[in-house]
């Protein structure tokens, strides 16, 4: 790339977009586009995809055409483009016959930089040939493992995208996902036909989230609990049912909780409506199925909370990913009940195809895993992703905040295993715990297990802190659980060396205390404070703004630029150009209201001491 096409670059970058600095990895993806060669890049939600194929889209001669499956999201990315000076349009079946007849005629006098479109749309001949007949700048695939049969969310209608390099060679191709394997990266590839692809992989890591699991004892209270300590804030609440999304909305709206259902049971007017209102900030709270979420867009999520056990690890990092997208702190709680577990087997044990259950069942294990081993969150979730965690303390998740202290549990580590040897090792957690802890059961009496040496043994402590040590011994391999729809549990070499080595081998734990404030832990990991009450000043204009324009609040400007503004109080424009996230064309439509608000409220605090900008800003 030469100089002048380098310097435009950057200047397109900051006048354009408002930004001073590429983040990692956009700048190598926007420079191979430029030089029409095919990318494949597998980013995090929130690490600013969409620059990535809008930039050169705003430098490129032609229509860059970006394919999506989330038709619901189309029309606010379609905004936020315009927001910023691109001309955009999306064109899907929402579309009325006239609307539909001036998109094409707009793609016709090549006067769109943007096209958002579904893939099934592509699929139609008469849009194939209308493509053909125009100069197209870049193809780019949002969701790409919808093409992939080993992806989560494989969707047949993507196998027609397999057409794209055959019927426009000299067009690039940019394929993104937020989450990919190694598997499902080489499947999507080959299936694209990605023609010598730059690869990127960018890192899992979102270290604006914090990551928190707790014991799931009173739901309802524990939510209402946490929701206390987040007021106002926009979030997300899961649920696994559509019962439980009904039961939990009406008990938020009965504490005076601005809060809306979402699941596959209402109708499409009712879901377009709750969604359109979370999005536009007229309610806090979406409670929701997994049905909710690959159709949002909204930057300024603060936090997401699962009330109930997610199927597997890869939906948990999707879901938990739609927090924080903007960069700035958020927080990811689970609540976590051994009770979950059932309700999601009886799902699995219903699956006829026997691999395809071994595997849902293997998923399930590592989300248990997950939420009941002492191990630090963030590195066990990029460990799924076939990725280490440099750090010993991410600082950014309850494991690694919480007070630690090591405890010996050698003894009572003998005591388990002992019960599962003496019964041969051909019973699960359940039924071991029953016996250490000394259960009259009719099962243990007619096994005659209530005649073992080491029944009754544990009755000292109970149940639930013999479910802690199991899962503790399953994480340092110690024993393994064995078997699919029935469990049992197994000494691994290590058990069998501690329980029949003589004592030489300890066995410690952490006995954990969370941390005392935890509702904003990831403050401490870097991030600025900000003046709270001109934030609060600010988001009002911003909705003012944005209901004007029938926009999501977030399109006008996001939570992170808002929060940059209430660190440097930009009382010019020269001074609100260097806020980022602050473009031309966004100062010249909203930066009068935002300079304005500012200035009074300088004038009315003149103690305000105003921080210099860095060189570098």
């Amino acid at each position: 790339m030469n100089p002048e096409t380098a310097q435009e670059l950057l200047n397109v970058l900051k006048t354009v977009f408002g930004f001073q600095a590429f983040r990692p990895n956009q700048e190598s993806i926007i420079r191979s586009i430029l030089n029409k060669q095919d990318v494949f890049a597998v980013m995090p939600t929130g690490g600013g995809k969409s620059l990535c194929y809008q930039l050169p889209a705003k430098m490129m001669q032609g229509t860059a055409v970006v394919i999506s499956p989330l038709i619901s999201l189309m029309k606010d990315q379609v905004d936020a483009a315009r927001a910023t000076g691109i001309s955009a349009a999306f064109m899907n079946s929402s579309l009325g016959p006239q609307e539909a007849s001036d998109v094409y005629r707009s793609l016709k006098d090549n006067s769109l930089s943007l096209l958002y479109i579904a893939p099934e749309r592509f699929a139609m001949p008469h849009f194939l040939e209308v493509l053909k007949t125009v100069p197209i700048s870049l193809f780019a695939i949002d969701e790409a493992h919808c093409i992939s049969e080993w992806g989560h969310d494989f969707r047949p209608d993507y196998l027609s995208l397999s057409a794209i390099a055959a019927l426009f060679p000299d067009v690039p191709v940019a394929a993104f996902t937020a989450t990919a394997t190694q598997r499902v990266q080489e499947d999507i590839i080959r299936r694209i036909g990605l023609r010598r692809p730059h690869i990127v992989r960018a890192s899992f890591n979102r270290p604006n989230l914090f990551y928190q699991v707790r014991k799931k004892s009173k739901a309802e209270s524990q939510i209402m609990e946490f929701l206390e300590g987040h007021p106002g804030e926009p979030g997300i609440i899961y649920r696994a049912t559509r019962d439980a999304v009904m039961e939990t909305t009406a008990f938020l709206v009965s504490k005076g909780i601005k809060a809306l259902p979402y699941h596959a049971g209402l109708t499409p007017g009712e879901r377009n409506n709750n969604q359109e209102a979370f999005n536009r900030d007229e309610v806090t709270v979406i409670v929701a199925t997994i049905a909710f979420g690959m159709g949002i867009d909204k930057s300024n999520v603060r936090f997401v909370l699962h009330a109930d056990l997610p199927r597997n690890i890869e939906s948990y990092y999707q879901e938990t990913g739609r927090a924080g997208r903007d960069g700035e702190p958020a927080h990811c709680l689970l609540l976590f009940s051994r009770g979950d577990i059932p309700k999601i087997r009886y799902f699995i044990d219903r699956v006829s195809d026997e691999g395809d259950r071994s595997i849902a069942v293997g998923k399930l294990n590592q989300t248990v895993g997950f939420a009941s081993h002492n191990v630090c969150r963030r590195r066990q979730l990029l460990g799924f992703f076939d990725e280490e965690y440099p750090s010993g303390n991410c600082g950014a998740c309850d494991i690694c905040t919480g007070t630690v202290e090591k405890i010996d549990i050698t003894i009572d580590a003998q005591i388990l295993m002992s019960a599962m040897s003496r019964t041969q090792q051909r019973f699960g957690a359940g039924h071991i715990i029953d016996i250490i802890t000394g259960a009259d059961t009719k099962r243990i009496r007619t096994l005659r297990h209530d005649t073992i040496k080491t029944y009754g043994a544990g009755r000292h402590k109970d149940k639930k802190y013999w479910r802690f040590l199991v899962d503790e011994l399953i994480a340092q391999d110690i024993i393994r659980e064995d078997g699919d729809r029935y469990p049992v549990l197994k000494l691994t070499q290590k058990g069998s060396s501690i329980l029949f080595g003589g004592g030489k081998d300890i066995v410690t734990a952490l006995k954990r205390e969370e941390p005392e404030d935890k509702r904003r832990p990831a403050k401490d990991g870097g991030f600025e404070p900000y003046d709270e009450t001109l934030f609060e000043l600010l988001r009002a204009v911003r909705k003012r703004l944005a209901g004007e324009q029938r926009v999501p609040p977030y399109i006008v400007f996001s939570d992170k630029t808002l929060h940059e503004m209430c660190r440097h109080y930009p009382s010019t424009s020269a001074a609100m150009r260097g806020i980022s996230g602050v473009g031309e064309a966004k100062l010249e439509r909203y930066g009068k209201d935002f300079i304005d608000k500012i200035s009074r409220y300088l004038d009315e605090n003149p103690d305000i001491s105003i921080p210099a900008r860095k060189k570098a800003e």
